[in-house]
C-alpha cells in the first residue's frame, strides 16, 4: 500500500473567500506540480537532458529537449502534434496499472530512450511513437490496439509490448508486429505483473529482454485459484460488477511461472525454482554481463533467496540468501549488475540499518560500499572504475540529500545548502547530474550540474507558485527522539490554547519531511484555528532496522507512539491544547485514525478516516502478511489490529467520519461498509460520506474541494 499523501489531501483553506481560491488553484494546477519538469534523462553523449512537461493548468504533458552546451530548452514532442485532435482513450488494464503506479497525468506520462540514445519511445492513447531524435521523425508502430508496458530491446532495433495478455514485438526496420507468446488469457497473462507485485513489490513489469535482443523472458500469472472480488460501484449500477482477482491474507496468490522465449520463435523453456517454499518472484534482471537472475520470496517474506538461472536449461543455483526474523525489505534497484559481470551490487539490512554491498560473481562478497548507519535510501548511480557510488539519503530522516562515496569510506555531499529533499540522475559517464530538490519554502526545481559541482542550468518551470509559504517547525521530542513538525496558524498569538489535529499514514511511511508541497495544505488547516502536528513513530522507514521493525503483529501499537510524541511536544509547546485532539489520515491513515477514537477516546476526541482498512484479512495477502503474519498462525494478531474488534467493545468512542470511494479497487469501499454496520449495531453514532464514482486516488478536483470543506467543518464541530 502506497501512501497518497501527495495525492490525497484531507484539509480546507482559512476563510470561504481565500478558501475558494486556493481550492481552485490546487485543482488547476494539481498542488502546483503542473508546469514542473519530470521523467528526466540524461542521453548517453551527456549532450542533452530530457523531460516532460505540461503547461501550468493542463494535465497533459510534452516532452522537451535541454541542450547542455547552450543551456537552451525546446520542445520535442506534443500529443496534439500526434493524435492530431483525438481524444486520448486508455484501456480498461491500463488505467489500473498507472492507478497502481499513482499516475494521474495524460498526454506523455512516461517514455523511454533507446540505449544509444538516438531513439525515444512513447505511448499515447493506447498507440505507441517512435521519434529519431536527430530528425525528429515521428512514426507510429503497426502495433495493434490497447498496448501495455512498451520498452526498447536493447539494440534498439525492435520495441515489445503487452497487449491482449501476449507479449508482442514489432520490428522498427520494417514495422511489422509479431508475437512472442501465445495463450495468454485474462486469468493467466503473459507478459505482465500480478496486482501484489505491482502494489506493494513496486514491480510494475512482466518481461524482460536478455542483452543480444534474441530472447525474452516472461512471467505467467495465473490468477484462476485467486479469489475474485467483484467491484460494484454503487453509483453505477448499470456498469454490472468488475471481477477481480483479489489474493487476500492466508487465501491462495496468483502462481507464478518464468519462461525463456526466443523472439524468432521456438518453444518456450520454463525457468525453475522451489516456487512452493519461495512462492514471490520479486525481481528479474538480465544484465549485459551476467547470468539471467531472480529474486524469490517465502510467502511470510522473511526468507529470500537471489537465483542465477540458466536460459536454456531452465536450472536455477543460488547467489545468496537472505534471512529476517520479521521481513525483508525489497528494493527494486537491486541486484544491480556490473557491466563486465564480475560481481553486483546488493542491498542489506543484516547488520541492523541499510548497506550496500558489493557482491562477486558467484554471490561471495566482496566488500561493503556503503556502510551501515550513513543513511542509504536509494541507489543512483555506482562506476566500478572510478569506486564511486551516488546515492540518496543521509543521517536525518526528515531530509534527503545526494552523496558520493568513494573506495566504501565517508559519504560526501554532492550539493550545498538544505534542509531539502532531493532525487537524482547521473549520467552513465558520471560526468553530468541532474539534482530535483525541493525544501521548506519551495517546490521543486531541477538543475543541472556536471560532476565536480558546477551548475550548468536549470530545466524551465512554467509552473504557479502557491500564494504563502507554510510555517512549519520540526523537533525530536521525548526519550524516543520521535521526530515531529508542528504548524501553527499564521495569526497565532503566543499564549493562546487551540485545539490539535494530528495528521497520519502510520506504517512504514515517515510523514515529518522538511517539505514546502507536504505542509502547504496542512497550513490551511492551521489557519482554521488549529495546531496541525505530524509524528513519525516507531515502524516508520528511514531510521534502522529495529525502528522500522516494532510494528510486526501491531499496527495498533503505533497509537501508544503517537500520544507519547503528542505529549512531548505539547511539554514544549503550551498552547496545544491536549483536551481538544483531532487524527486524520488516508488509506494505512484512514485504518490508524479510526483505531484513534476506537481504541483511545480519551486522547482523540475525533476523527476523519479516509478509505479505512477496516480488518486486515480483506486487505492484500502480501502487505498484510509481511506484518502480521498468516492469519491461520497469528490469528490473534488479525484481531487486535482489526477495527470491527474495537467497534463491537462495549466501550465508548469518539466522534468518527468515515469517508471513502465507492469504486476504490485497493481498500474496496465494503470495509467502511463493514466498519459501519459494526458501529451502527454496537449503538455507536457516526458519519458516513461516500465518494460516488472515486476510486483510492481521489482524481476529481471538485470533489476534492468538497472533501476538505467537510473535513474542517467535522472538526471545528466537534473540537
Amino acid at each position: 500500500m502506497i501512501p497518497l499523501l501527495a495525492v490525497v489531501a484531507l484539509v480546507s483553506a482559512a476563510a470561504p473567500s481565500e478558501s475558494d481560491s486556493l481550492f481552485r488553484q490546487l485543482a488547476e494546477t494539481r498542488y502546483f506540480n503542473l508546469g514542473r519538469p519530470a521523467a528526466v534523462r540524461i542521453t548517453p553523449d551527456e549532450e542533452t537532458v530530457l523531460f516532460l512537461r505540461s503547461p501550468p493548468t493542463s494535465g497533459v504533458s510534452s516532452l522537451f529537449a535541454f541542450d547542455v552546451a547552450t543551456g537552451q530548452t525546446r520542445e520535442l514532442l506534443t500529443p496534439e502534434s500526434v493524435i492530431a485532435g483525438a481524444q486520448e482513450t486508455l484501456s480498461p488494464e491500463e488505467k489500473a496499472r498507472r492507478e497502481r503506479m499513482r499516475v494521474t497525468g495524460r498526454g506523455f506520462t512516461s517514455y523511454a530512450l533507446s540505449n544509444d540514445g538516438r531513439k525515444v519511445l512513447l505511448s499515447l492513447s493506447g498507440k505507441l511513437y517512435v521519434v529519431e531524435r536527430g530528425s525528429g521523425k515521428s512514426t507510429q508502430l503497426n502495433a495493434g490496439a490497447g498496448v501495455i508496458d512498451p520498452q526498447f530491446s536493447p539494440d534498439g532495433k525492435q520495441v515489445a509490448y503487452v497487449r491482449d495478455n501476449d507479449v508482442f514485438r514489432v520490428e522498427l526496420a520494417t514495422n511489422e508486429e509479431r508475437r512472442v507468446t501465445r495463450g495468454g488469457t485474462p486469468d493467466r497473462t503473459h507478459g505482465l505483473a500480478e496486482f501484489v507485485a505491482q502494489e506493494e513489490m513496486y514491480r510494475f513489469t512482466g518481461y524482460w529482454w536478455s542483452p543480444d535482443a534474441k530472447h525474452i523472458v516472461y512471467a505467467e500469472a495465473d490468477t484462476s485459484g485467486v479469489e475474485k472480488i467483484h467491484i460494484i460501484d454503487p453509483a453505477s449500477p448499470e456498469q454490472g460488477a468488475q471481477p477481480f482477482a483479489y489474493p487476500r491474507p492466508g487465501k491462495p496468490n496468483a502462481r507464478v511461472r518464468l519462461f525463456v522465449v526466443p523472439v524468432a520463435g521456438g518453444p518456450a523453456k520454463e525457468v525453475k525454482w522451489d516456487a512452493e517454499k519461495y512462492p514471490y518472484m520479486a525481481t528479474v534482471r538480465w544484465p549485459k554481463s551476467g547470468p539471467l537472475t531472480l529474486l524469490v520470496q517465502n510467502r511470510t517474506q522473511t526468507e529470500e533467496v537471489l537465483l542465477a538461472a540458466d536460459p536454456r536449461t531452465g536450472q536455477t543455483r543460488p547467489l545468496l540468501v537472505e534471512k529476517d526474523d520479521a521481513w525483508l525489505a525489497l528494493d527494486q534497484t537491486f541486484p544491480e549488475w556490473l557491466e563486465d559481470g564480475s560481481g553486483f551490487l546488493w542491498s542489506t539490512e543484516r547488520n541492523g540499518a541499510s548497506e550496500v554491498e558489493l557482491r562477486r560473481a558467484d554471490g561471495s562478497l566482496a566488500r561493503s560500499l556503503v556502510r551501515p548507519g550513513a543513511g542509504f535510501q536509494t541507489l543512483v548511480r555506482y562506476q566500478p572504475k572510478e569506486d564511486v557510488l551516488y546515492f540518496l539519503g543521509g543521517p536525518n530522516p526528515t531530509e534527503r540529500y545526494l552523496w558520493r562515496v568513494k573506495g566504501g569510506g565517508e559519504p560526501e555531499r554532492i550539493t550545498s545548502g538544505g534542509p531539502a529533499l532531493e532525487r537524482a540522475v547521473v549520467s552513465a559517464r558520471g560526468g553530468l547530474i541532474v539534482v530535483t530538490t525541493e525544501g521548506p519554502s519551495s517546490l521543486r526545481r531541477v538543475y543541472v550540474h556536471r560532476s565536480d559541482g558546477t551548475r550548468l542550468g536549470e530545466l524551465p518551470s512554467v509552473a504557479r507558485e502557491p500564494p504563502y509559504e507554510p510555517r512549519f517547525e520540526l523537533r525530536q521530542v521525548g526519550p524516543e527522539r520521535f521526530w515531529t513538525s508542528i504548524i501553527r496558524p499564521r495569526n497565532f498569538k503566543p499564549g493562546v490554547k487551540l485545539p490539535v489535529i494530528v495528521e497520519i499514514y502510520g506504517a512504514a511511511y515517515p510523514v515529518v519531511h522538511q517539505s514546502m508541497a507536504m505542509n502547504l495544505i496542512s497550513q490551511w488547516m492551521a489557519d482554521q484555528g488549529f495546531l496541525v502536528v505530524k509524528l513519525d513513530g516507531r515502524g516508520t522507514q528511514l531510521r534502522d532496522r529495529a525502528w522500522e521493525r516494532k510494528i510486526k503483529f501491531d499496527f495498533a501499537g503505533v497509537l501508544d507512539d503517537q500520544i507519547a510524541a503528542l505529549r512531548a511536544l505539547a511539554a514544549e509547546v503550551p498552547e496545544m491544547d491536549l483536551t481538544r485532539v483531532g487524527i486524520e489520515g488516508w488509506s494505512h491513515g484512514g485504518f490508524m485514525s479510526a483505531l484513534a477514537v476506537l481504541a483511545r477516546p480519551d486522547v482523540f476526541k475525533a476523527a476523519v478516516a479516509g478509505a479505512p482498512v477496516a480488518d486486515w484479512r480483506d486487505y492484500d495477502s502480501h502487505l498484510a502478511e509481511r506484518y502480521l503474519g498468516l492469519p491461520e498462525e497469528h490469528p490473534d494478531a488479525y484481531e487486535k489490529n482489526s477495527l470491527l474488534t474495537y467497534a463491537k467493545a462495549d466501550k465508548p468512542m469518539g466522534k468518527l467520519l468515515l469517508i471513502h470511494g465507492t469504486a476504490d479497487d485497493n481498500v474496496f469501499f465494503s470495509h467502511t461498509l463493514k466498519l459501519s454496520d459494526a458501529l451502527f449495531r454496537a449503538g455507536k453514532p457516526h458519519e458516513v460520506l461516500p465518494l460516488s464514482g472515486s476510486t483510492h486516488m481521489v482524481a476529481d478536483p471538485a470533489m476534492n474541494e468538497r472533501v476538505w470543506a467537510r473535513l474542517v467543518r467535522y472538526f471545528q464541530e466537534n473540537l
